[in-house]
């Protein structure tokens, strides 16, 4: 004799058959939120960047950018560092796309080589930043007390101090007139000296992140299960903290390679041999109204540079912010 229920249960089409208490459902649901997974911040805010037309742009201009500054034989074969003075200032044509400097020198070859020192600073600078002040951010805040207060107290002096001039000021110092440093030499000192003048932000922004972080309830979980205190940090505090000095470190890249320029065009920054935008600026400058294509081609390169990592680091940071979205 057969049983009606499982009769009944076996005749029902699965659209119309119960299912049981609390089993998980996607009846309702649209085709497309059935088959899509959960996603976590940063799937997020990824999809939120490819839906960003700033995004790609930047992100074009910076790859080509750093490009250039990894395989400039790609885009050049021009001599960056000598000329002939028969072609001194030449406008630009065909045969020299940017023209000629007062020394003959092909500004387009120039131009591509000097993404190299510049791009190559700003990042230095910025990564040794980073590490400087998120570590010392990091032990700010989640120790806290005398520990807090003392590296608090550091960074506030060197928040008095001015950042071009304290640039200057180191720079004059151990780059200053009679010194015989190599080129790689004064690329290290310049990014010593971001690095030694910008860590107070970074470390104040890790700082206000660990804080708002050490106590959530993961935390608190992690420690009352033993957890040590490096395994707090590298597993849990610094994977959620990361996200501002991304953000951050996206925009202080662009802001450094316009303080490297800033500070070449002084005279205190890079100097020749070396080839960058700074020093192209910096020697045109006597000459802008008689050959303005000497100041305007570097010149507008750094602005393109300076604007793409900016442009990248708010298109990030509003990704990864859900109020901004």
């Amino acid at each position: 004799m057969s049983d009606p229920t499982a009769a009944s249960i076996v005749s029902t089409p699965p659209a119309e058959r119960p299912t049981e208490v609390g089993a998980p459902t996607n009846a309702g649901l649209p085709e497309n939120a059935r088959k899509e997974k959960p996603r976590g911040l940063l799937g997020d805010a990824w999809r939120d960047l490819r839906r960003k037309p700033l995004f790609w742009i930047s992100a074009a201009f910076i790859v080509l950018f750093l490009l250039m500054a990894a395989f400039p034989w790609l885009f050049t074969n021009g001599d960056a560092v000598n000329g002939s003075l028969s072609r001194s200032r030449v406008e630009p044509s065909a045969n020299g796309w940017f023209g000629y400097d007062v020394q003959g020198r092909d500004v387009y070859a120039r131009v591509i080589y000097g993404a190299r020192a510049s791009i190559v600073v700003a990042v230095v600078s910025v990564f040794g930043t980073l590490l400087i002040g998120g570590t010392m951010g990091i032990i700010a805040g989640y120790r806290g007390g005398w520990v807090d207060a003392l590296l608090s107290r550091i960074a506030d002096v060197f928040f008095g101090l001015p950042f071009v001039l304290g640039a200057i000021v180191i720079l004059t110092t151990f780059n200053g007139s009679g010194t015989s440093n190599s080129k790689w030499e004064i690329m290290a000192l310049v990014s010593l000296s971001l690095m030694v003048l910008g860590w107070p932000v970074v470390m104040r922004l890790m700082r206000s992140s660990v804080l708002a972080t050490k106590e959530a309830d993961y935390i608190v979980a992690a420690r009352a299960l033993g957890a040590g205190t490096g395994r707090i940090i590298l597993k849990h505090l610094l994977p959620n903290c990361l996200a501002p000095l991304l953000v951050y470190g996206t925009i202080m890249v662009g802001s450094f390679i316009g303080a490297e320029a800033t500070l070449s065009f002084l005279g205190v920054g890079l100097k020749t041999p070396v080839v960058s935008w700074g020093i192209m600026i910096s020697e045109a400058q006597n000459y802008i109204r008689v050959s303005p294509f000497l100041l305007f081609f570097p010149a507008a390169f750094l602005v393109t540079a300076v604007l793409s990592f900016v442009m990248l680091g708010e298109a990030v940071r509003e990704a990864l912010d859900p109020k901004l979205r």
